[in-house]
C-alpha cells in the first residue's frame, strides 16, 4: 500500500527544540570545538569531542513508529545490543533525557522526557563516504571490509526455514512496497515511466528467482545481518575497518540474504562512480565465502537497495527545504534501471603455466569488465578442506583426481554467475586440450562466448616468480618448481582451431592493457554503472 509523505508533528518540533538546547549545553562544555548536529530521516545525532548522542526522531512511518517515549527507549536498547556484535568499543550505554523541553539535560534524576544512545566518538574524516568523496578509498579498505563482512556473516544467526524470515514472498514484499511508495510520491511523467519499467522487470524476475530465494533460505544463506551496510556506516577507526549503526528497528530488515547485504554496499560504491572497488568487493566476498550461487540474486537485490535509497532520499526531501534529496532519489532510480538492462555475459578462461601472471594481471580485467573471477588455486584447497594460505599440504592436492574435481567445481560455480548475467574469468592453467574443450562446450551450451586468455613467459621468469611467491607466502597457489616441471612436460599447446578466440596477454608484471579485449567482447561495465 502506498504511503503518505510525513509532515513534522508538534512532538517532532518539540524534540528538535530539545536537541537544539542540548547541543548548546554540550557546546558550552567544549568551546574550542564545534558540536556537530547530524540529522537523518530517523535520527538526530550530536557529536562532541568524546561522545556521540543519538536520538530517535518522534516519527511514524510505514516501517517504524517512534512516537512514544517507550518505543524510542526500546529502540535505543536494541541498537546498543545489536551493534555490540560488530563494534563493542563504540557502543556504550543508553541514558535518559530529563528535565523539561526548555531545560533538558542528559542523565540526571527525574522522569525521562526522552532517551539517547551514547557512543564513543571517532574522527568523522574516517567515514567511508567521506574517504570516497576525497578520493581516498582504496582497494585495501575494500579487502578489509570483505574479511569483516565474511566474519560477521559467519558468526550471525541462521534463519530457520520454517521461521518465516527469508521466504521468497518476504524478499519480494519490501521491493514492491518501495515501488508503491515511490509511485505515490514521484508523480512526474518521467519518474512514473521509470517506475513502470522497474515494476514490469520485477514481475518477471520474481517468477525466475522465487525458487532460488527459497533454496538459499534452506541452504542457510539468510542470516541476522547488519541490514544497513553502506558507505556512511563504515569507518576507519584507529586503523581498523569498523562497521556500525545496524538496523535495529525491524527484524524483517535484518534477517536477510547475505547477498542483500553485499548488494547494498556494492550499489553504493557504483553510485559514487567507484565501479572497480564495487567489483572488487563482490569478487572478494564471493571468493572468501564460496557463495557464487549468490550471483544469481545479486542484481535483484541491487535494484531493491537502490529503491530503498531513493525512498529514503525522498523522505529527506520532505524534512528539509532542498532539491538535493529529490535529485539523489532520481539518481538512485536511474541506477536501478541500469541494473535491469540485460547484458550478454562472456566466459573467459586463462591459459598458461604457474607463475605466468594469470592471477595478478586478470585483477585489472575483473575490475574493468565487471566480471567475477574464480580461482582454481583457492577452490582446490577449499575442496580439500585446506585454508587458502596454508602450507605443507599433502602432495595429493595436485593429483589428477584433485585436478578433475577442481575443474568441475570451477564450471559449477561459473554456471551460477553466468545465470546472474555476469561474465566469468576462470583462473586456472587450462594446459590440457580436454580442459579447454570442456570450457568451450560449457559456454556453447549456455549460449555465451568463450575466450581464451593466453599468458606466456620464459622458463627462467616462471621459475623466479614461483620461488619469490613461495618465499612471500601470500598467495593461495602452492605450485612449486616440481609442479612447474610437470606442467612443462605434459602441457598441450593451443591449436589453430582454438586460436580463433584467443587473446594474448602482455603487460608489466603487475598490469595489462585490456582495452582491446573489452572492446572485442563488449563486456565493459557488465555490472551497472551510474
Amino acid at each position: 500500500m502506498a504511503s503518505t509523505l510525513p509532515v513534522e508533528s508538534a512532538a517532532q518540533a518539540a524534540q528538535r527544540d530539545v536537541v537544539a538546547r542540548l547541543r548548546d549545553a554540550l557546546q558550552a562544555r567544549q568551546p574550542c570545538a564545534a558540536v556537530q548536529w547530524i540529522e537523518t530521516h530517523l535520527s538526530h545525532v550530536l557529536v562532541t569531542q568524546d561522545y556521540a548522542f543519538k536520538f530517535r526522531k518522534a516519527v511514524a512511518l510505514d516501517f517504524v513508529d517512534f512516537t512514544s517515549i517507550a518505543s524510542r527507549l526500546h529502540d535505543c536498547q536494541e541498537e546498543l545490543r545489536l551493534n555490540r556484535r560488530f563494534s563493542p568499543e563504540l557502543y556504550l550505554d543508553v541514558l535518559p533525557v530529563t528535565g523539561t523541553v526548555a531545560e533538558p539535560r542528559i542523565g540526571g534524576a527525574g522522569p525521562a522526557i526522552d532517551h539517547v544512545l551514547r557512543m564513543r566518538a571517532f574522527d568523522q574524516a574516517g567515514l567511508w563516504d567521506r574517504l570516497a568523496a576525497r578520493g581516498e578509498l582504496r582497494p585495501g579498505h575494500v579487502d578489509a571490509l570483505v574479511t569483516r563482512m565474511a566474519d560477521m556473516h559467519d558468526a550471525a544467526g541462521v534463519a530457520d526455514p520454517r521461521g518465516g524470515w527469508g521466504t521468497a514472498q518476504l524478499v519480494r514484499q519490501p521491493l514492491r512496497d518501495d515501488l508503491d511508495s515511490l509511485w505515490a510520491w514521484m508523480t512526474a511523467p518521467a519518474d512514473r515511466s521509470r517506475l513502470a519499467q522497474l515494476r514490469q522487470w520485477e514481475e518477471q524476475a520474481y517468477v525466475d528467482l522465487a525458487p532460488v530465494f527459497e533454496a538459499r533460505l534452506r541452504a542457510g544463506r539468510v542470516r541476522e545481518c547488519h541490514g544497513d551496510l553502506h558507505l556512511g556506516n563504515v569507518a576507519e577507526v584507529h586503523g581498523r575497518t569498523t562497521v556500525f549503526d545496524c538496523i535495529e528497528f525491524s527484524e524483517a530488515f535484518r534477517w536477510i540474504d547475505v547477498m542483500s547485504e553485499l548488494a547494498f554496499m556494492a550499489m553504493d560504491l557504483h553510485c559514487r562512480g567507484l565501479h572497480e572497488l564495487a567489483q572488487r568487493l563482490v569478487c572478494g566476498y564471493l571468493e572468501r565465502t564460496d557463495d557464487y550461487d549468490g550471483a544469481r540474486v545479486l542484481r535483484y537485490y541491487m535494484v531493491h537497495r537502490a529503491l530503498v535509497r531513493a525512498k529514503v532520499a525522498w523522505l529527506r526531501a520532505t524534512q528539509q527545504s532542498s532539491a538535493a534529496p529529490r535529485t539523489a532519489a532520481r539518481r538512485q532510480l536511474a541506477f536501478a534501471l541500469r541494473c535491469i538492462h540485460r547484458r550478454c555475459p562472456v566466459l573467459m578462461i586463462t591459459h598458461g603455466y604457474s607463475g605466468a601472471g594469470k592471477t595478478t594481471l586478470t585483477q585489472g580485467l575483473v575490475d574493468e569488465a565487471g566480471a567475477v573471477r574464480i580461482r582454481a588455486d583457492v577452490l582446490r584447497k577449499r575442496l580439500a578442506g585446506v585454508a587458502p594460505l596454508a602450507r605443507g599440504h599433502d602432495a595429493l592436492l595436485y593429483s589428477e583426481v584433485s585436478t578433475r574435481a577442481t575443474y568441475a567445481g570451477l564450471f559449477d560455480r561459473a554456471d551460477a554467475v553466468l545465470r546472474g548475467g555476469c561474465s566469468v574469468v576462470l583462473d586456472a592453467t587450462f594446459l590440457q586440450r580436454s580442459q579447454r574443450d570442456a570450457a568451450r562446450r560449457f559456454a556453447a551450451e549456455r549460449g555465451v562466448r568463450c575466450v581464451i586468455l593466453d599468458f606466456d613467459a620464459d622458463l627462467a621468469t616462471l621459475q623466479d616468480r614461483i620461488v619469490r611467491r613461495a618465499a612471500r607466502g601470500d598467495d593461495a597457489s602452492d605450485a612449486d618448481l616440481a609442479v612447474l616441471a610437470q606442467q612443462v612436460r605434459t602441457s598441450q599447446p593451443l591449436t589453430s582451431d582454438e586460436r580463433v578466440d584467443v587473446f594474448s596477454c602482455r603487460g608489466t608484471p603487475v598490469q595489462a592493457d585490456w582495452s582491446e579485449l573489452l572492446q572485442s567482447i563488449g563486456v565493459r561495465g557488465v555490472m551497472p554503472q551510474a
